[in-house]
Order: C-alpha cells, then structure tokens, then sequence
C-alpha cells in the first residue's frame, strides 16, 4: 500500500471511529491542501468515503445503475475548502470528461464553479490511488466528440440536455506531467 493511500485512509478511519462527519483535515503529499469539507448530500458522501475506504474496489458505480463512477477532488472556490465529489467515468486515453448535468437542471452544479474559477490541479481516483490533472473546459467540435463519448458511458446525459434550456458544461481532465 502506498503512503498516499495510507494517508487517506488514516484520515477516514478516523473520522469514521469519532463519528465525526463535519470537516477534517486533507492528507499531506497530495496536490490539494487544506481543510476536507464532506458533502452536505448524504449518499454522495457516503458513496466517496466506501470508495476512498476500499481502495476503488467498492462504491465504484452509481447506486443501482452499475455504471462505473470517479471521485473527482477539488478546491471549494468560496469556501477554499477541499470537496470531493463522485462524477460518471468518461475516460478515453487517459483523459478524463467531467460532465456538469446536475441531471439537467436550470443551474450547474456547485462544482462547476470550482473547476470553472480555479487554476490549479484536481485529482481523480479511479482505482486505488488519486492522480494529479489539470482541467480545462470544451466547447466546439472537442466538445461534440466528447459529449458522445459522455452519452455512450451514461446514456441518461442525452436526457437531461433535452431536459434543460443550458448547455451542460464539459471540462476535460489531463494527466499533469
């Protein structure tokens, strides 16, 4: 096991063992500092610790569809808080498409804004250890192309662009080097 995966698991258990689900600290070494914030949704903070607790290898789909998710980590642009949250896998060549549906409604998601306004690295877990990537967001022919690859992996996407007068956002995630 890796010292980053200790880390992190250090953090949760004891969080877990206190009972403690309000703020705690994020693991050294990793792109991201500061205070975790978990999220205010219950089964989404459910979902990333069972995933962050065993390595990927359980809560790694959406609830009962059995499509494959990642834990995707960023900075709270407001809050400068780490907040963690679990995003569909779009992957294709290493990189990975984060799709902002918030399942089609009016407005994006909180987590949009934190990619949208931030410079620095995410990380996305997808399997036992979190990787560092830089995100950026599409528009165009880029985003036709990767928006198809979005409806292949999840077909509910189609639905909820149908669904909302919005554009639903598309970032893409590139591994840092």
């Amino acid at each position: 096991m890796s010292l980053r995966v200790a880390a992190v698991q250090t953090v949760l258990v004891e969080s877990s063992l206190s009972g403690n689900k309000s703020a705690t600290s994020y693991p050294r070494g990793m792109a991201l500092q500061g205070e975790y914030e978990p999220s205010p949704t219950q089964w989404v903070r459910d979902q990333v610790e069972l995933y962050e607790r065993t390595n990927g290898t359980e809560g790694n789909t959406l609830r009962e569809t059995g499509l494959p998710i990642i834990v995707v980590t960023t900075l709270g642009v407001k809050s400068g808080k780490i907040r963690k949250i679990p995003l569909m896998r779009v992957e294709q060549g290493g990189e990975y498409a984060l799709v902002a549906s918030k399942g089609g409604a009016p407005a994006h998601p909180v987590w949009y804004y934190n990619l949208k306004d931030n410079s620095g690295p995410i990380e996305i877990q997808d399997g036992p250890t979190p990787q560092e990537y830089d995100v950026r967001e599409i528009s165009g022919d880029e985003r036709a192309t990767w928006w198809k690859r979005a409806v292949a992996a999840f077909p509910p996407y189609a639905d909820y662009q149908e669904k909302t007068e919005r554009q639903i956002p598309v970032f893409i995630a590139s591994p840092r080097h």
